[in-house]
């Protein structure tokens, strides 16, 4: 059956694609990947508490990835809420961070069993905060909704689903047959393709590719921030996927997610090396400033979660609420953090941190892919 954006595509065809698409450039691209996501990892493992790249970067990549979807929040708002998402937060910002709870909770259930079906349902589930499950009414389709154009509809009823579904989880544990991170490209292309559910397919695919790379060895954490490669690309990302469907064009879109992989590691070692200089210099300032002197403690509290709470430091340095008062005071007298009061809340920023976080790093000429 010749595929047309308006008929169901029930015939999308199973994994692994019959294409020839492991050529030259697509080889010499996945080894330059596969580089970069091992000196990232190693990188974030050489840091004295892993906990500062794992907690920022998971709610830049949720941020990211709910605004491919136009659920836009801000940054600040992200981090403020982080800990405690109250009714002050917008319903963006709660929808955006139950993104980073579907994340790790992915994270806990790889632990257990490996990446399938089931997997992107409790995804899908904990994003939405309801029963989520593969779709079983027609009707589903990508396009303009104004116009009612279709420009891509997946496939249709439940059995073919699970069948493309259950296909797609073999393919990705079929080790040994393909390099891991083009494994990863071809799975999120098929996975979008499925469009298993009524809503949330782009987030929930977004997080299985953090899951493939973390249960494929290719990372120990999910620290890679890959959907702002997505947005600063989008309407490539969406060309490409539909050039697979519409010409078989696989060449293409695995050599761009490649190239996202490759270029979101290298800035993120960027990133990390800012970030541990941050740390080095807050470290000196609370040694000069406050009583705390070599508390670890401390710094870990500001630079996990930049918008602190009193609280916070009571809690983690096993101190009396004066004493975390007097810190905290030290360090915003000193410049080094800023602090907010909002209602009876007061928060201390970590100005510097969050400005590092929000800085989109150059990519050095040297390690351009192509």
């Amino acid at each position: 059956m010749t595929w047309a954006p308006e008929k169901p595509y029930d015939d999308l065809p199973l994994l692994p694609p019959k294409a020839d698409f492991e050529t030259k450039s697509v080889l010499r691209a996945a080894i330059q990947a596969r580089a970069s996501l091992a000196a990232l990892d190693q990188a974030a493992k050489r840091m004295q508490n892993p906990m500062v790249l794992v907690n920022s970067l998971s709610l830049l990549e949720a941020q990211a990835s709910s605004e491919i979807e136009n659920i836009v929040t801000t940054t600040d708002d992200l981090f403020r809420f982080a800990q405690d998402p109250t009714d002050a937060a917008s319903t963006e910002t709660k929808e955006t961070l139950r993104y980073r709870s579907a994340l790790f909770a992915g994270m806990e259930a790889i632990k257990h069993r490996p990446i399938s079906a089931v997997t992107a349902v409790e995804i899908c589930t904990y994003i939405h905060r309801r029963e989520m499950d593969v779709r079983r009414l027609p009707g589903t389709y990508i396009g303009n909704r104004r116009t009612k154009e279709a420009i891509y509809t997946p496939p249709t009823g439940e059995g073919v689903i699970r069948e493309k579904l259950s296909n797609w989880a073999d393919f990705i544990h079929a080790r040994g047959v393909l390099d891991p991170a083009i494994a990863m490209a071809v799975a999120h292309y098929q996975f979008e393709a499925i469009h298993p559910f009524e809503d949330g397919n782009g987030r929930t695919g977004r997080i299985l590719n953090v899951l493939q790379l973390v249960e494929a060895g290719l990372l120990s954490a999910p620290i890679l921030y890959l959907s702002r490669f997505i947005i600063q690309n989008k309407d490539e990302y969406y060309r490409l996927l539909l050039s697979v469907t519409a010409e078989g064009a696989w060449e293409e879109w695995i050599l761009f997610i490649l190239r996202g992989l490759h270029e979101t590691a290298a800035r993120t070692l960027t990133k990390i090396d800012r970030i541990q200089e941050l740390q080095e210099s807050l470290r000196a300032e609370i040694k000069l400033h406050t009583t705390a002197g070599s508390n670890a403690d401390l710094l870990d509290v500001l630079m996990e979660n930049p918008y602190a709470r009193i609280g916070d430091v009571v809690k983690r340095c096993g101190v009396s609420r004066p004493t975390a008062t007097a810190w905290l005071n030290a360090l915003v007298g000193f410049g080094a953090l800023a602090d907010i009061k909002i209602g009876r809340d007061r928060l201390f920023i970590n100005a510097r941190f969050m400005q590092i976080l929000a800085t989109d790093e150059t990519l050095p000429a040297e390690e351009a892919l192509f």
